[in-house]
């Protein structure tokens, strides 16, 4: 599967991945249905998303 409903299905799974909170059949369908590539743009651009969050929030907190 390609294309942004992909993509958004990788943004759902990584989003859950943050979260911790995932059901073992719901993880099985994903890695049948995305690839790794998605996957792991989706995770990085998570990763850079919560970094600046954290980074707003300690300047919130100094300020």
């Amino acid at each position: 599967m390609s294309g942004p409903g992909a993509f958004l299905r990788s943004v759902r799974t990584i989003a859950w991945a943050f979260l911790g909170l995932r059901k073992r059949s719901g993880h099985d369908d994903d890695l049948d249905r995305i690839g790794p590539a998605h996957l792991i743009v989706a995770g990085l651009l998570g990763g850079l998303i919560f970094v600046l969050l954290l980074l707003l929030a300690v300047r919130l907190v100094t300020a």
